[in-house]
């Protein structure tokens, strides 16, 4: 092997043992680069025994809720391992997991609110998703240590697109940059391996917590792929096309992993790319769109959200898919409960009626889950709003908007921007007034 371990390993030490114990944070997506970076900092560490390692490690995963159903169990496996064996090794690591707020999720927003499948000119689902989790866990460490240091997978050899990005952010003789967040830096000590040395690396040098490399290979070589790295701020490329990215994705035009995934034994996981493909083709299907955005905005010309019904369809083709695709693997999940809820409670405030979740659910499943209480909830409100604002309309439509906007955030278990928001619509309310 080409690589210098030794030096590395004195590297990532000499940093490791500076004055300044600020905790590291350590990007692992369960990937062939975050998991060299994670056994090179191990193996340095387990090599100095008698020494007090006080500088905390956490290894920070960041599930999107819509991950690549491979990728992730594989890497919720090899978090156990990890967190077990540095308990029995004393090793200064913690194993956290961050998700996306519920009213950050995907189904929330897309089949909730009916945002459009994502595309590059609208990504919305890289900041809600990936950047939103991981940030509010950095900043909760900030405020916890008052600084912080990254430590990041990221190496030159990736593409010109990362090598650009390195370049412009090193500073010339310092081994940490700042990041885009206050108080917090980037330690990226692969910065210069090829990706030929990781793979020798991986395949040379056993897995300190007992996993089977191996089988990370494999996982690779089956869905011709490369890993989707911890997203920490908008300069991170969109993962898709090569990489293992969610499964949902349609930034790109096809999901070639999961397809050779497929094509490798995985027939199971037909009906993702079932619903991958309808979301695609649904963004440019002016049936599926309404004429009006959620601002307020209309018109001919106008993309607005999805349709109520189409929204429900999905809602049912997605409910219907998850289904078949747990008579195999019963533990998968694509959409949770929380998440029903909050779709039912946004399909309410925007008045959609017609369609209700649990009914479509208990289609699917010959259940017999009911959400009556928000449903019954919301009429009443409504019914009783527009009998006191009988002689003037247009203040239901003001005081309807503004208890749309309070109470869901609150059932969304969030309140961040709803003062400007309520006054925002105080403002538009007034000025359109004005106009008349």
């Amino acid at each position: 092997m080409s690589l210098n371990l030794r030096e590395l390993e004195a590297e990532i030490l000499d940093q490791y043992f500076e004055k300044n114990p600020r905790p590291w944070i350590l990007g692992f997506s369960g990937g062939k680069d975050s998991t060299m970076l994670l056994q090179v900092v191990w193996n340095a560490l387990v090599g100095v025994p008698d020494v007090p390692k006080e500088r905390d490690i956490y290894i920070v995963c960041n599930n999107t809720l819509v991950e690549n159903p491979k990728i992730i169990e594989y890497t919720d496996k090899v978090l156990e391992k990890i967190q077990e064996a540095a308990s029995k090794q004393n090793l200064p690591f913690k194993v956290e997991k961050t998700i996306p707020r519920l009213e950050d999720s995907f189904w929330t927003n897309l089949i909730g609110k009916g945002y459009p499948a994502p595309n590059n000119l609208f990504r919305w689902c890289t900041e809600r998703l990936k950047i939103n989790p991981t940030t509010k866990f950095i900043k909760e460490k900030v405020v916890d240590t008052g600084e912080v240091i990254i430590l990041l997978g990221t190496r030159i050899d990736e593409s010109a697109t990362r090598a650009k990005s390195i370049e412009m952010h090193e500073v010339t003789g310092k081994r940490l940059r700042k990041h885009v967040l206050p108080s917090a830096y980037v330690y990226a000590p692969l910065n210069n391996v090829t990706t030929d040395e990781v793979w020798q690396y991986l395949n040379q040098v056993k897995s300190p917590w007992g996993a089977n490399n191996k089988e990370l290979i494999t996982l690779y070589k089956n869905a011709n792929s490369g890993d989707c790295p911890l997203v920490i701020d908008d300069t991170t490329p969109s993962c898709g096309n090569s990489r293992f990215g969610c499964w949902v994705c349609t930034v790109v035009s096809r999901d070639r992993s999961m397809e050779a995934l497929i094509e490798n034994g995985e027939e199971w996981m037909e009906p993702l790319m079932e619903l991958r493909d309808l979301l695609s083709a649904s963004r440019e299907d002016r049936n599926k769109r309404e004429y009006k955005r959620r601002n307020g905005m209309e018109g001919p010309d106008i993309w607005g959200p999805y349709t109520p019904d189409f929204r429900a369809e999905y809602l049912e083709r997605l409910l219907n898919a998850q289904k078949e695709i747990q008579e195999l693997q019963p533990q998968m999940i694509l959409i949770n409960y929380q998440e029903l809820v909050a779709i039912q409670v946004l399909w309410y405030r925007d008045n959609i009626f017609n369609h209700n979740v649990a009914d479509i659910y208990n289609k699917v499943y010959g259940a017999g889950i009911t959400l009556d209480r928000v449903n019954d909830t919301i009429k009443k409100e409504k019914e009783l709003l527009r009998n006191v604002c009988e002689d003037d309309p247009t203040d239901f439509d003001l005081i309807n908007d503004l208890l749309a906007l309070q109470k869901t955030k609150t059932i969304l278990m969030n309140n961040r921007g709803l003062q400007n928001d309520l006054e925002n619509k105080i403002d538009d309310y007034i000025l359109n007034i004005n106009r008349e």
